[in-house]
């Protein structure tokens, strides 16, 4: 994330320098500007670990986390990290609504009423049965009897179930919000037995234009509050919220009002999601310096000394069993690599394809090597290294994708810079971060700090100047609207 030493410098100062807390809304919790968002974090990850503690170390104090985030390891890690921290005044928030892995099962097993079958492997659920289990589970994984904040985790699945069968229409829109008050009705039971504080809903839709089929109202489900209990306890969204997906700041879709101006004049807090990783024009943009200052693109001669490690075992290990290598090929594992890393056209588009062209067929591979040399312990020793090995050249494939964005990154920041954002010669992720903390309105923008350095690099953010965020989002968006397809990928 940060390459930059003036960065690393205010990163320095902010750790000296705690920024006051916001309020949450009207929750009466207060809350750090900056989240750590736990998507992608489990636990048994030490740099995940670490970086949850650096966050906290450094005055941060709200984690955002959820039930499906690592099929519940990402709670597990938090709620065993807290316990070192009983009196820090953490904001723990925490979601629900997904069925995949274990509640996958969970549900074959009980079959919940209302449930989204969405796509293989990814089904939804927000009926208060299923919620009942969930929050549950979560409490159990975060070691807690009392969850600040509950958040209905992306229920637009219905609405846009419902879109992919056919047109979505009024009497769609009416069920959805129908399901969102019986939720909030099971949420407000739960605060008045004391084991929730306040509840919400993290959606996608939120920022949408009105006139979008699957859009999801914030003012709506305000209705559907109130129509539970004229003292409810809705009082936290999160939305995506980033340069190119301003909606929520500037998209006028709840009674006239944009969602953050909204969320203010109902005393809600709001969450921004994803405010380093922007989707746009169906592809991930991510807000973030890749290279040095000066340093050179990557060329393709870099990718043979990156493979180099795999191919000197892959060699060994032929000259020892002649096993037949990986996919039939001559370099085998190297080669493979070799071929597919120019391929890959950004970091995101390495982590579509990571687990399914790389990590299952060499697991598949090394099962039909175990069934033929299982018993030799010379064929154990090599995968026992082959295993310690691989990680490293892995993280060396995707720093090597990486740094082909650095040109996108230049791009957004010349935008950046051209729409008003003052030049302060700090990184890309921390203009982006600095946009989104001077947003009226919004209490906290949620960051993956799954290293230390990306907490570094966040919290120097805190220490650059304000400006006119709003004006310059709008300006932005202007011109991204008038840049061809396919200019910012």
């Amino acid at each position: 994330m940060s390459f930059n030493s003036a960065a690393n410098s205010a990163a320095n100062s902010a750790a000296n320098t705690a920024p006051p807390r916001r309020p949450l809304g009207n929750t009466g919790l207060n809350c750090h500007p900056l989240g750590f968002g736990c998507y992608r974090v489990i636990d048994g990850n030490s740099a995940h670990e670490q970086a949850l503690r650096a966050y906290l170390d450094r005055g941060g104090n709200l984690i955002d986390t959820s039930a499906n985030y690592g099929d519940g390891l990402a709670e597990t890690m938090v709620g065993k990290v807290l316990q070192d921290y009983p009196d820090h005044g953490t904001v723990l928030v925490t979601k629900g609504g997904y069925i995949q892995g274990q509640n996958m099962a969970l549900a074959m097993k009980q079959q919940f009423s209302e449930v989204v079958e969405y796509g293989e492997g990814i089904w939804h659920c927000i009926h208060p049965e299923f919620l009942e289990t969930q929050l549950r589970r979560s409490a159990q994984r975060l070691r807690r009897n009392f969850v600040d904040v509950y958040l209905l985790h992306n229920p637009e699945y219905y609405l846009e179930d419902q879109s992919h069968k056919g047109a979505v229409d009024d009497s769609h829109r009416k069920e959805f919000y129908r399901r969102v008050r019986e939720a909030f009705a099971f949420l407000e039971s739960k605060v008045a037995a004391g084991e929730l504080g306040w509840y919400g809903i993290s959606s996608n839709n939120f920022g949408h234009p009105e006139s979008q089929p699957t859009a999801t109202s914030i003012a709506r489900c305000w209705e559907a509050a109130e129509s539970v209990s004229p003292k409810h306890h809705f009082r936290v969204v999160q939305l995506p919220l980033n340069v190119f997906e301003s909606g929520g700041a500037l998209e006028i879709n709840n009674e006239n009002k944009t969602a953050l101006d909204y969320c203010q004049s109902k005393g809600i807090g709001v969450l921004a999601n994803r405010p380093l990783n922007a989707f746009q024009k169906n592809s991930m943009v991510r807000l973030a310096d890749f290279m040095r200052p000066g340093e050179a693109a990557p060329a393709r001669e870099q990718i043979a000394a990156i493979v180099e490690p795999v191919g000197k075992m892959e060699k060994e290990l032929h000259a020892q069993f002649e096993v037949p290598l990986f996919s039939g090929l001559e370099g085998g594992i190297a080669e493979y690599i070799s071929k597919m890393l120019p391929q890959i056209q950004s970091l995101a588009h390495w982590e579509q394809v990571y687990y399914l062209r790389l990590i299952q067929p060499i697991e598949r591979w090394a099962m039909e090597c175990q069934q033929l040399y299982g018993e030799h312990q010379e064929w154990k020793q090599w995968w026992s290294r082959f295993v310690e090995m691989i990680p490293a050249v892995f993280e060396e494939a995707a720093r090597y994708v990486s740094k082909s964005q650095q040109k996108a990154s230049d791009h957004v920041r010349e935008r950046l810079l051209q729409a008003g954002y003052p030049d302060d010669k700090s990184t890309l992720s921390q203009m982006a971060l600095n946009t989104l903390l001077n947003l009226d309105g919004l209490s906290c923008a949620l960051v993956g700090m799954r290293r230390r350095e990306y907490v570094d690099d966040c919290f120097g953010a805190l220490t650059l100047p304000s400006f006119d965020a709003l004006t310059t989002l709008g300006r932005f968006a202007l011109m991204q609207a008038q840049t061809p397809p396919g200019s910012v990928q």
